[in-house]
């Protein structure tokens, strides 16, 4: 797992603990770990750039007067929220699409897909070691919802404890919980890497 976590950029992970003094400096900060997040949950380029945008917009509408350091949770509360519309939202979309029956419409002609075609090489390609973050990055899609936000939130962006539970809408034991069931998760899927 060091080895995986190793060939993440320091774009990714350097400087999360970091206060910015102001919120343009602290939206500047992670606009990227914030990107990858969501692209990482949503599998869509696009849906990903939506997600991040909407969750700052809506940072700066609503809690621009809180205190720097109540920053953090409450963004990541945020974009974890609005992924999971997007991902409702799919949902219900392909549902309505089989609906209308099986995907064509009166004409034969076949109706969009909702689901997200590969998007092929994407911005992680610039990491060092492509193999290793596409086999972490399936891992951590097979968890389940609330454990990949456990650890993508303590792992990867380097929450607390608290901030985590503040951010997952849970209480502290819940993380802790979720992210020792993740860990366990992906050092099995991942032992090739050790």
């Amino acid at each position: 797992m060091n080895g995986v976590a190793g060939t993440l950029d320091t774009d990714l992970l350097g400087d999360a603990r970091e206060t910015p003094a102001t919120l343009d400096a602290f939206l500047a900060q992670v606009e990227r770990r914030a990107f990858r997040m969501a692209e990482l949950q949503l599998r869509q380029r696009e849906d990903a750039m939506d997600a991040v945008q909407d969750a700052m917009l809506r940072l700066v509408r609503h809690y621009r007067d809180k205190p720097a350091m109540e920053w953090a949770p409450l963004f990541w509360g945020i974009l974890r929220r609005r992924v999971v519309d997007l991902q409702r939202r799919r949902k219900v979309r392909s549902i309505v699409v089989g609906w209308l029956g099986g995907g064509r419409d009166d004409d034969g002609d076949e109706l969009p897909a909702w689901e997200p075609a590969d998007p092929g090489q994407d911005p992680l390609g610039r990491l060092h070691d492509v193999q290793s973050y596409a086999d972490l990055a399936a891992a951590v899609r097979q968890l389940p919802q609330r454990q990949r936000e456990a650890f993508m939130l303590r792992m990867l962006e380097g929450l607390d404890v608290a901030e985590t539970a503040q951010a997952m809408g849970c209480s502290e034991g819940s993380v802790k919980t979720h992210l020792s069931r993740a860990m366990h998760h992906l050092r099995d899927q991942l032992e090739d890497w050790r």
